[in-house]
């Protein structure tokens, strides 16, 4: 029985609906990786390499996402693959995936608020980015702060707008490729197939293109995340899950699809995967086909809306886990502290405040600490999809020593072993694979490879020196507590 005063706590408020979950999970992989840079990878691998890049990754990550629902279903709870990682797996593994996230998603808050301040030199070329930066982390953390329907209101709407810009993009390309559209022709396969095209580049061309699709795709696992604020999540986090694949499916691979029809890969627009021209998007160029003479100002706005989501659920997602963290002892306890409506809210100031420390190391003079910041911050992403592999492998196999039965979960992942086997081997694949090239030349760039490969060691001095510490060991499958935190 719970004490009065136990039941009178705060406590976090599962207030995000089914709508909230399914724009979550969507919207967490809609970035300015498929609006901005999506028109690179067609020129580095080709229309046929992107495409074939982007599927098999997307498939990866729908594997991922299944993997994560059986266990959130289940489980539901904020730390999500932190929490499982010390359950399932071992302490301090558990430990080292929390505060490698939290890096992650603090890191993010302060790359947004540099991206969102150049988009707005679109419009207002002389004004101070300062300014704008200091404006949309007010507002971040203004959503946040109120409570967590803030935050889900505000990423379905987010989520709600750049889903209705892929859909409308795909639309348009496909009337322009049949030449319905007025003022167009049917251009048919002829970009497709022109030069060396579909593949160009062979395999690592493929491979760089696929670690530009995992980064593109970061952020789908949020869902996790909000599974321990999620109202009835054994009925809503895999109906949010099953949605996904099927989204993955049409924004990705047929935006890539319809870029690689209507603009051939030699173009040298597609070079520029940045933010610094938004006239060179591939979906501002395609729409500029079409005739819409505000395709660049669409496409900023749209843009400018996928950072403020970034930042909002990096917001989300980092406090959460701090708290998380904090709950468990893992974390100082100060920031395991709710509000009176169920926020965290110290660890949301902490969160913001390291967010902004890291975009003011940018302004004055201090970049080569924050690219470094950026570059294992990069890594983190993968890390944390490993884990999440490595996880659902070990709770599957603890379930059934438990001899419970498999038709008890409220979901259960159809692709086990294989799902969890194939996006561990991938994820291994793009994190060694992601500065390939370093070690191709006569002389290694060491201070390149370091940089890229630094969250890899780091991952692991964070793990051990905790497993040390605490003198923590591997949980066997008859021990693991898969009973606790349950709702």
């Amino acid at each position: 029985m719970f004490s009065q005063d136990a039941a009178a706590a705060p406590h976090l408020k599962r207030t995000l609906r089914a709508r909230h979950l399914s724009m979550i999970a969507i919207g967490g992989s809609i970035g300015t990786g498929l609006f901005v840079a999506s028109g690179a990878t067609v020129a580095q691998a080709g229309p046929g390499g992107a495409l074939l890049a982007y599927a098999v990754i997307g498939l990866m990550v729908y594997f991922l996402m299944t993997s994560l629902a059986e266990m959130a279903a289940y489980m539901p709870v904020s730390g999500s693959f932190s929490t499982y990682g010390a359950k399932f797996v071992e302490p301090g593994f558990g430990f080292a995936l929390g505060w490698n996230y939290w890096y992650n998603w603090a890191v993010t808050i302060a790359v947004e608020l540099a991206a969102a301040s150049m988009v707005m030199k679109f419009w207002f070329p002389d004004s101070s980015g300062m300014l704008w930066s200091a404006l949309f982390l007010a507002l971040m953390f203004s959503l946040n702060y109120i409570s967590v329907k803030g935050f889900g209101e505000a990423e379905y709407w987010f989520s709600l707008i750049k889903v209705i810009t892929v859909i409308v993009f795909i639309i348009t390309g496909v009337l322009m490729i049949f030449g319905i559209l007025s003022g167009t022709h049917s251009v048919g396969f002829a970009n497709f197939t022109a030069g060396d095209a579909p593949f160009v580049g062979g395999f690592p061309a493929m491979l760089g293109v696929a670690m530009i699709a995992g980064f593109s795709f970061q952020g789908t696992e949020l869902i996790g995340i909000a599974a321990g604020e999620s109202e009835n999540p054994q009925k809503n986090i895999p109906k949010a899950i099953k949605q996904v694949f099927w989204r993955i499916l049409l924004f990705y691979v047929f935006a890539i699809f319809i870029i690689g029809m209507l603009i051939p890969y030699t173009d040298p627009n597609l070079l520029k995967g940045d933010l610094s021209d938004i006239g060179v998007s591939p979906f501002t160029l395609v729409f500029k086909n079409a005739g819409i003479a505000f395709a660049a100002s669409l496409m900023n706005a749209v843009i400018l809306t996928a950072i403020l989501s970034a930042g909002n659920s990096g917001m989300y997602a980092s406090s959460r886990m701090l708290y998380s963290l904090a709950t468990e002892g893992k974390a100082p306890k100060m920031f395991a502290k709710l509000s009176s409506n169920g926020v965290p809210r110290n660890a949301l100031y902490a969160t913001t405040v390291v967010g902004m420390l890291c975009f003011l190391a940018s302004i004055f003079g201090e970049k080569t600490v924050y690219l470094w910041l950026l570059s294992t911050s990069g890594m983190t992403g993968f890390i944390a999809w490993l884990g999440i592999a490595v996880c659902h492998y070990r709770f599957r196999k603890g379930y059934i020593a438990q001899g419970r039965d498999l038709n008890d979960l409220p979901y259960r992942s159809k692709f086990y072993p294989f799902g969890p086997l194939f996006a561990f081997a991938l994820c291994m694949v793009i994190m060694l694979g992601q500065n390939y090239q370093a070690f191709m030349a006569g002389t290694i760039d060491w201070a390149s490879v370091a940089a890229t490969y630094i969250g890899i060691p780091l991952f692991f001095v964070i793990w051990l020196s905790y497993r040390y510490r605490n003198k923590t060991r591997f949980i066997a499958y008859d021990k693991m507590d898969l009973d606790s935190q349950r709702d």
